[in-house]
């Protein structure tokens, strides 16, 4: 079937009887993934701007090949990549179709990305990307785009195999998105630096399914230290939900609560405690989403959301405070207003709509938020 997104058509295959839309027999399109797609072409437009030198683009498990024909008609010097041969040709003809410059390869992206050099690799794999991720920093120029979509191990509701694949203790919390995607770039900034790069975190998110990221790559290795440098721990009581957290590769977790004396204290790390994107390119992004993208609206107030974000490593849930504190939530504007009000930082997070973060301690919390049913 055909399948028209961001203002190009492409062929994708037809959905099996019982199988959602465009999971075909052989080669598979992700039509939840649009958001992803509007997103990256968005980031593409103003890295441009950021930087006009980077004109190659490898999308490094094609597919049907959507995403770098979509790179492709902003101009960019696209190579799709697949081992499945018919997801080459599929790549190869809608690029064709679209009458645009392209090259569809029947190779192994780690082979591939080993053997050459481009200035953005895409890296959209099914589950972890840890497997390509030393072949993408060991060659590529100026960005790395990586999706992770094994939400249970990076967030630690599978612990053990979080632990295998990302050398990282996850623990699964309240802010089990952050958790995951502060697991991944914690993963992604140790495979840098092993190359004497910097792996610097421009823009990301986490939507749904999967996190993303988009990392800017620094040469120099002292950079590199720089951002192993902002790796350590968070600390979480079980109990009352308190946390903190502290940089450095050493963890130093209190023996009890220092809020409410508890033993049950979560240790999670070493994790990426520094910023998760440059807020002006962020905002840069979302003034790149343009009308003929389908999730134009979701993608403007998430990136919208994810510039304005405090900077800080973990985020609350308001309702799971309001449950805690037997009481009614207040709608999220006026509780932040009430934080902010009393003189604490305090701004919504995009994991979710009841999700935000303050440099606020619980007990500061609930002491200056009311109850809506008072």
């Amino acid at each position: 079937m055909d399948v028209r997104e961001g203002g190009i058509e492409v062929e994708v295959p037809g959905a099996r009887d019982g199988a959602s839309e465009g999971a075909g027999d052989d080669v598979f399109y992700n039509p939840t993934q649009e958001l992803n797609r509007d997103v990256t072409v968005a980031t593409l437009r103003a890295y441009r701007e950021r930087d006009d030198r980077a004109e190659s683009y490898l999308d490094a498990m094609a597919a049907s090949g959507i995403r770098g024909v979509r790179a492709a008609a902003e101009g960019f010097d696209v190579t799709c990549a697949d081992l499945d041969e018919s997801a080459v040709e599929l790549a190869r003809r809608n690029l064709e179709r679209n009458e645009l410059d392209g090259e569809a390869v029947h190779r192994n992206a780690n082979a591939l990305m080993y053997d050459s050099v481009f200035d953005i690799v895409d890296l959209d794999p099914f589950g972890t990307p840890i497997p390509f991720a030393d072949a993408a920093f060991a060659n590529t120029r100026d960005l790395v785009c990586v999706t992770a979509t094994d939400t249970a191990p990076l967030c630690g509701a599978h612990q053990k195999s979080g632990i295998r694949k990302y050398s990282t203790l996850p623990q699964n919390t309240d802010y089990h998105p952050e958790m995951g995607l502060r697991v991944l770039l914690s993963a992604m900034i140790r495979t840098a630096a092993r190359y004497d790069k910097a792996a610097v975190p421009i823009l990301s998110h986490v939507t749904r399914h999967y996190a993303r990221t988009y990392l800017e790559l620094d040469g120099r290795a002292t950079k590199a230290d720089e951002l192993v440098e902002q790796l350590g721990y968070v600390y979480h009581c079980e109990d009352c939900l308190e946390r903190d957290h502290e940089f450095g590769l050493i963890a130093h977790p209190p023996d009890d609560c220092p809020a409410c004396g508890s033993s049950r204290t979560l240790v999670a790390g070493p994790l990426y405690l520094g910023p998760v994107c440059d807020p002006d390119f962020t905002r840069r992004v979302r003034d790149h989403i343009t009308e003929e993208m389908g999730e134009k609206k979701r993608a403007r107030s998430m990136l919208e959301t994810v510039a304005g974000e405090l900077d800080r490593p973990t985020h609350y849930d308001q309702h799971r405070l309001c449950k805690m504190w037997s009481r009614s939530a207040t709608s999220m504007d006026d509780f932040l207003a009430e934080l902010r009000d009393a003189g604490y930082e305090a701004t919504q997070a995009h994991y979710s709509g009841t999700a935000f973060k303050t440099n606020a301690t619980i007990e500061e919390m609930r002491a200056v938020t009311t109850d809506s049913d008072n």
